[in-house]
């Protein structure tokens, strides 16, 4: 008797667990949520003159989610990198951007990679923008001599 209750009671359980699962499933498919998806993630200055050393390129992205996306921050990771982005939510299947500008000013000339953390109520909620660039050395025009 005991058995036959016990095995009613896991039956009970295992089922209603299947059902509860089938419920979650279906429930997750409503959810409505935003996706960033940009068009790049890198962009390289290429070569540019440390005479004039600040170099600006835009990030574009869309909203493939099926909610309003909303940025709460971009970081750069140096003061030398400034991230300004659109404020506003994004519409599902509407376009935004981030413009990013390098200021080289008081840097040595040379090859640099610098990061920009995106953070955002997407689904991947986290993403990393990055741009390159070789900063030369400025020509001088007239050569010193020693007397």
């Amino acid at each position: 008797m005991k058995r036959i209750l016990l095995s009613v009671i896991l039956g009970t359980v295992l089922v209603s667990s299947v059902f509860a699962q089938n419920e979650v499933t279906e429930m997750k498919s409503d959810v409505k949520e935003a996706q960033i998806v940009f068009e790049k993630t890198t962009h390289d200055f290429g070569t540019f003159s440390e005479s004039d050393p600040v170099v600006s390129c835009t990030f574009t992205f869309t909203n493939e989610g099926t909610a309003p996306l909303v940025i709460h921050q971009a970081i750069a990771s140096c003061g030398c990198t400034v991230p300004t982005y659109t404020r506003m939510p994004i519409k599902p299947g509407e376009q935004g951007k981030i413009d990013i500008t390098y200021n080289g000013h008081g840097k040595y000339p040379g090859r640099f990679k610098k990061s920009i953390t995106v953070r955002t109520n997407s689904k991947d909620a986290m993403v990393r923008l990055y741009v390159t660039g070789n900063m030369t050395e400025a020509k001088s025009d007239s050569i010193s001599t020693a007397k």
